[in-house]
């Protein structure tokens, strides 16, 4: 790959992409010439366009601007997602324009940065928007790209300086194997993308040698119960870093964090769960190894906001909760339901689930219907295919004959809002990494006009 310093023009192939989007910022921030496609049209494209970002939404070769038709001056970025059949990414490559993953790219740009990678099958984006948020709260020179929007910047992309880089670490395609992080951590390895690696080994193998990247092994930070080595992380379990005296306040965690350098005092959580409390564990220790001044942390930490659909409130009334939320596999959905079990022992709840990938919802089938079969009230919707064509046979309705439970159904979009408002359950989830998300803001107006 050339210099990047050299390179004037970045053409961005799915620059829609939660991940091909920061680093579209990144760029376009540098003051380069920025360009890209994406199928559709997005809330995050408009925001692109907004910030003088050129995207077009029609697969021809005749749409590419000229500003990005030399091949010289010009590189390309593309995802693994992308079809093959994709005109405008064969036309490059038929071309010979220069052209790299986007994994490659994050690996580039953070090399000569304090690079501080966050991998995991869940936690990523949330583990990640934490760290972020508290170097940049602490004044420290951050650049953070996140595969979620924060919701403390709007945006997926947090610039404070360029000394120090937050990447996620993502499994898929093995991208995390392009990076060399200086600190890392691992907030889960469960099995997942097994279109790519066959089998949960495999993955246990890619999450070590990912590890191993790091030089130090002190500078690894691990769930307690993984196989890795490193610094262990724990909620009141014996860990290097561990949450102590953990108490639940008006919906928020307080906690003292003991560290091997002595005990955090009096820190303050806003999201629920444990597994986010880990997460937030996880970037602490990330944070103070990174050198953030100690006594600016706390502050720091009670002043995250969260991200947009990890345990998002829409609504919080006395008559209604109703919260989004990514989750896409069965240990998202434990953790979803231990999160709202916790601070709504008393209440029913009622999930809305749109499966994410055939595939995934074959080889997970009865891990969803066992978390699934948790909650009082469970609606599915059709499976969203993402980049897959269907399996004969795995459908929404073969799942959802799978789940022990007296109130489940399957149900359109269109008529959801009714279904939802037909419900007695107070704490209503809606819940999946497909086009679910584009539903939300409409039940959630319908929802307000009734709580």
């Amino acid at each position: 790959m050339k210099d990047l310093n050299q390179i004037q023009t970045f053409y961005f192939v799915g620059i829609g992409g939660i991940g091909m989007s920061a680093l579209a910022r990144y760029f376009n921030m540098q003051g380069k010439a920025v360009f890209g496609y994406d199928k559709t049209a997005t809330d995050l494209t408009t925001e692109l366009v907004s910030e003088g970002i050129a995207v077009i939404f029609s697969d021809e070769i005749s749409e590419i601007p000229v500003a990005a038709l030399s091949k010289e001056n010009v590189l390309v970025v593309y995802t693994p997602a992308i079809p093959k059949g994709n005109k405008i990414l064969n036309y490059f490559f038929a071309e010979g324009f220069s052209t790299v993953k986007r994994a490659e790219l994050l690996g580039e740009v953070s090399k000569k940065t304090l690079c501080l990678a966050v991998a995991g099958t869940h936690g990523k984006t949330t583990t990640s928007a934490i760290l972020g948020h508290l170097l940049a709260a602490c004044n420290m020179p951050v650049t953070a790209f996140l595969g979620g929007i924060a919701e403390n910047y709007n945006s997926n992309f947090i610039y404070k300086g360029s000394e120090i880089t937050v990447v996620e670490a993502d499994e898929f395609d093995r991208s995390f194997l392009q990076l060399r992080p200086d600190i890392a951590c691992v907030t889960s390895m469960d099995a997942d993308h097994l279109d790519i690696y066959g089998d949960a080994l495999e993955i246990e193998n890619a999450f070590r040698t990912f590890a191993e990247l790091v030089e130090k092994e002190e500078n690894v930070f691990v769930k307690k119960d993984l196989p890795l080595n490193g610094m262990t992380v724990a909620i009141e379990a014996q860990a290097d870093y561990e949450a102590l005296n953990v108490k639940i306040k008006e919906g928020a965690y307080l906690f003292n964090l003991k560290t091997p350098n002595g005990i955090l005092e009096s820190l303050m959580f806003n999201l629920p769960g444990h597994h986010n409390l880990t997460n937030a564990i996880m970037a602490l220790g990330m944070a103070i190894l990174a050198g953030a001044p100690i006594d600016l942390l706390p502050q720091a930490l009670a002043t995250f906001k969260g991200v947009k659909r990890r345990f998002s409130y829409k609504i919080k009334t006395d008559r209604l909760v109703l919260i989004d939320d990514y989750a896409h596999h069965p240990t998202e959905i434990d953790a979803l339901f231990q999160a709202v079990e916790e601070m709504y022992p008393d209440d029913e709840k009622q999930i809305v689930f749109q499966p994410h990938l055939f595939s995934r919802t074959k080889d997970f089938a009865e891990g969803f219907a066992k978390s699934l079969s948790q909650f009082d009230e469970v609606v599915l919707l059709d499976i969203y295919p993402a980049r897959e064509e269907a399996i004969d046979g795995i459908t929404s309705r073969w799942l959802l004959d799978k789940i022990d439970s007296n109130k489940k159904s399957l149900v359109a979009k269109a008529v959801l809002s009714e279904v939802l408002l037909k419900s007695k359950s107070r704490i209503k989830l809606l819940v999946g990494a497909g086009d679910i998300g584009a539903e939300v803001n409409k039940l959630t107006k319908i929802l307000s006009d009734e709580a």
